[in-house]
């Protein structure tokens, strides 16, 4: 399959066709990184869940509680009774 390098404003561009695209399992608007191995232009294509891995690391912080910290937990601020969560 061939295709014709484009001006984009001051980049230039590949135009893929859709059916590479969905034989790569890739999609337009997609987050991918390029680099040069032997002479080719390689896109690989990046995760799309930014937030990937972040409950797992919200837990090891829970889980991370010394006897200082739990300490502080147990100290009362004032209007504690006062206020609804």
């Amino acid at each position: 399959m061939q295709t014709v390098l484009r001006k984009m404003g001051n980049s230039t561009g590949i135009i893929l066709p859709k059916a590479l695209l969905g034989e790569l399992g890739m999609t337009t608007g997609q987050a991918v990184d390029l680099r040069v191995e032997d002479g080719s232009i390689v896109a690989t294509p990046l995760k799309t869940d930014v937030r990937e891995g972040w409950a797992a690391g919200a837990q090891a912080i829970a889980d991370d509680v010394d006897s200082e910290a739990e300490a502080w937990l147990q100290v009362p601020h004032q209007d504690d009774d006062t206020l609804t969560w």
